[in-house]
């Protein structure tokens, strides 16, 4: 015989979680939840709508003055003039010589220029999609977080049902050994072959293999909610649903609603950009040189500033963005619908399947207690000989299928329901505790 209890050990962990689901541990689906929004996957989502809101900004600050500062050296081959000068100015400095003449070849400027728009509706519309857009993103932001929510809930389900079933393979290698000890002794005593022990060792060798697989699953399952949360979950939390789905409302599609709406006001925006449209421009610049006529040093500041209707007459370029920006709208709605109708049918086959699960666990309940009845009246038919060692070992067989049925349906119950909170955007932290 092997040495079963070197193998034990390896798989002690499986007993202890088992009894620490029982009887509750430090962690909870609240902690992990929790670690799931400090971690890098959930402030991925968070710098993209940062960045929506960067880019919302940029918008909105094309609305508000621009002021520049210059510095500015001008030559000419001839004398300029060093800011616009009136005629009745001029006159009498061309009479006295004496008095330097704003021209120069050599002209020196400082200053600062400001524009502003005063009306451009594209550029309003543009602000209004910005800020729709912003929208867009923290609905993805809740919508990816309720994926993650329910990759949570999906891998703690399965790491619940794959303790479970070590469990019960566990309490089913008991069950052998006992049976292989009542075996030891028949055979002791003449009333049975020895061979009657390779069946026992087979199953036993069974029953480790399949342990061995679940502890890679499980190891598999710990690293997923690990890179999710940076917990290291040893043992799968408790969970309860503490209130039903909200149905009303196909919520994963509603990023999407947002962006249509931001693509609408797009194509708006680029429909006004052929409205006249009005700015404000100022200027003010402090000039100074040399005067041409007896070089001596002459500076003036001079303020200008300006009101500017611009009407575009043809532009089509212009045309074409409008026609492609009418083409987003009518994809992305076309895409909404498609979309609509697939989660609405997906939906209902999931709600359906929910219902099938629910009665499932429910027989399985009630076929394990009918199948342990079985079992134990199978163990004393084997020690009176009234079955084979091939029949008994079917009943141990049956009642631990069934009871990985059980727990397999627990999980797929779970994990269709996330599916559904995902579905309809429902945040997971509202129905599971």
């Amino acid at each position: 015989m092997k040495n079963y209890d070197t193998l034990k050990l390896t798989f002690f962990f499986v007993l202890i979680g088992f009894s620490t689901i029982s009887n509750g541990q430090e962690v909870t689906i609240s902690d992990l939840f929790s670690g799931l929004e400090k971690n890098a996957v959930a402030h991925a989502d968070e710098l993209k709508v940062k960045q929506a809101k960067a880019n919302q900004t940029i918008v909105t600050s094309q609305l508000y003055p621009a002021i520049d500062g210059f510095g500015k050296y001008d030559y000419s081959s001839i004398p300029s003039g060093l800011y616009p000068l009136p005629p009745n100015d001029l006159l009498p400095l061309v009479q006295n010589q004496n008095t330097p003449q704003p021209f120069s070849t050599n002209i020196f400027r400082v200053g600062a220029g400001i524009s502003m728009p005063i009306y451009n509706q594209s550029l309003f519309t543009l602000a209004k999609q910005a800020k729709q857009m912003v929208i867009s993103s923290q609905e993805q932001q809740k919508i990816n977080s309720i994926k993650n929510q329910s990759v949570l809930v999906a891998n703690n389900a399965n790491l619940n049902y794959i303790e479970n079933l070590a469990f019960a393979l566990e309490k089913k290698k008991q069950s052998l050994i006992k049976t292989k000890e009542i075996i030891n002794a028949k055979v002791s005593n003449g009333r049975a072959a020895a061979s009657l022990l390779y069946n026992i060792d087979n199953a036993l060798d069974e029953i480790q293999i399949t342990l061995n697989d679940l502890a890679l699953q499980k190891n598999s399952i710990q690293a997923t909610v690990f890179s999710l949360t940076n917990i290291e979950l040893q043992y799968a939390v408790k969970m309860d649903q503490i209130s039903s789905l909200n149905t009303k409302n196909i919520g994963i599609t509603k990023p999407l609603q947002e962006k249509i709406k931001a693509d609408e006001l797009a194509l708006k925006a680029e429909k006004q950009i052929l409205l006249p449209s009005i700015g404000l421009l100022g200027n003010y610049s402090f000039n100074f040189a040399k005067a041409y006529n007896n070089n001596k040093s002459i500076n003036r500041e001079f303020v200008a500033a300006s009101v500017v209707l611009k009407v575009p007459i043809f532009n089509n370029a212009q045309n074409a963005k409008i026609k492609k920006s009418k083409l987003i709208v009518e994809e992305s709605t076309n895409d909404l619908e498609k979309l609509t109708n697939e989660f609405h049918a997906q939906a209902k086959q999931l709600e359906n399947n929910l219902l099938i699960y629910e009665n499932s666990i429910a027989t399985h309940k009630n076929a394990i207690i009918n199948k342990e009845a079985l079992r134990l009246i199978a163990i004393k038919k084997f020690e009176l000989d009234q079955i084979s060692i091939e029949d008994y070992l079917k009943y141990e067989d049956d009642l631990v299928l069934e009871k990985a049925k059980l727990y397999e349906t627990e999980a797929q119950k779970w994990q269709t329901l996330t599916k559904l909170a995902v579905i309809y955007g429902t945040d997971l932290k509202t129905i599971v505790k």
